[in-house]
């Protein structure tokens, strides 16, 4: 039986407790969400860090604080901090997280315009210098790819030898300035990965649920979470990470697929040992 791996993102950097109030701030707040993901099910947390009132931050202390916390209550669980950081944010910046000596962490492949004047910057640079960070550390980078050009971009540099494998991609839709979040383009991106390489699919808002599904389909793995998706249904609000967690668990099992405990990610994903 095939086993899929659920990862949670139960954060983001852009999503409040106006538009959800189960966003999580505070230390308490992201180890309830953390908690909540891991026992509906998710192996993989993927964490961006916020001070007690929200504001999103890269600071090394907040993610070892907030880290330490969630490995407290959630001993197993794979915790994937974010190097995407925000924008404006030097290199130096996005990169603290990696102070930690995470199992993951995840590397941007390419640059966005995200909207207006804002602009993610991921230069080819900017790109060697953080897979150089991992790859010094031993950090299994989850390459973030939003369209086809940044796949592109890893397997050059995978060529280059500043990525190794095994690979592990997530393929991001439905954000501003990258692919759209449909079955067409999800397609075409999965099939322009290297066959042998692992990927998860996060796609936005109401796309989060049939590209996740589809994602499973096509023998990838699923990410939810407040960070891609914060209601349950049209106009109602998802209560927690767990219980958007759950909903995926159940129709990974309705689809005859068996749901990955962390240590059977870690062994699906060829992560290092745990340090």
């Amino acid at each position: 039986m095939s086993k899929v791996i659920i990862t949670a993102a139960i954060s983001g950097a852009e999503v409040t407790q106006e538009m959800n109030p189960a966003v999580p701030y505070t230390v308490e707040e992201f180890v309830r969400e953390a908690k909540s993901a891991t026992e509906a099910g998710a192996s993989i947390i993927h964490l961006h860090a916020r001070e007690e009132d929200g504001t999103p931050t890269q600071g090394r202390e907040r993610f070892k604080v907030l880290i330490d916390a969630i490995r407290e209550a959630c001993p197993t669980v794979i915790i994937q901090p974010s190097t995407g950081g925000a924008t404006g944010m030097t290199s130096e910046e996005r990169l603290q997280p990696t102070e930690l000596n995470p199992e993951m962490a995840s590397l941007d492949c390419g640059t966005l315009n995200f909207g207006g004047d804002e602009i993610f910057i991921n230069t080819e640079n900017m790109i060697i210098d953080f897979a150089s960070r991992m790859k010094e550390r031993g950090i299994k980078p989850e390459l973030e790819c939003f369209d086809k050009s940044h796949i592109d971009m890893a397997m050059r540099l995978v060529k280059k030898g500043y990525i190794d494998g095994p690979l592990h991609f997530n393929i991001v839709l439905g954000v501003n300035g990258g692919a759209a979040a449909t079955p067409r383009d999800l397609l075409f991106l999965r099939h322009s990965l290297p066959p042998e390489a692992t990927f998860t699919v996060s796609a936005m808002g109401r796309n989060q649920l049939p590209l996740n599904v589809m994602a499973m389909l096509l023998g990838g793995h699923p990410r939810t979470g407040f960070e891609d998706n914060l209601q349950y249904s049209r106009r109602v609000n998802a209560r927690s990470n767990g219980e958007l967690v759950a909903r995926l668990a159940r129709i990974a099992h309705e689809l005859g697929l068996e749901v990955a405990a962390p240590d059977e990610a870690r062994e699906i994903l060829q992560l290092a040992p745990r340090r």
